[in-house]
């Protein structure tokens, strides 16, 4: 079972970074018992340049067993970004909603 998770999704162009559904997505994970790691909450501020971000955001993601992807990640370079690289590295990636149940031992 896997116990870190990673949150890969769109956010350049969207209003407030699309930061909202990251975060309510955060926090309906962790309520299961994950550990996550969500780049909405990353100390750099939201109009960093972007290769700053996704350098920050790729830091975070490493930590991690599971990439999950929210809505609209296909249209996100980052995302897309964060997605095929998990890939190559033999890391899980699902889609966040599917993960529907607590972790085990809680």
């Amino acid at each position: 079972m896997f116990v870190r998770i990673y949150l890969s999704g769109p956010m350049t162009g969207l209003p407030d970074y699309n930061y909202p559904a990251f975060n309510a997505e955060a926090a309906r994970l962790r309520a299961l018992g994950y550990t996550v790691e969500n780049p909405a909450e990353n100390a750099l501020p939201a109009n960093a340049p972007w290769h700053l971000c996704m350098r920050d955001a790729i830091r975070q993601m490493l930590t991690c067993d599971v990439v999950a992807f929210l809505p609209g990640w296909q249209v996100s370079r980052g995302a897309n970004v964060e997605i095929e690289l998990a890939g190559h590295l033999g890391m899980e990636v699902i889609q966040a909603s599917g993960i529907v149940s607590p972790r085990e031992g809680l």
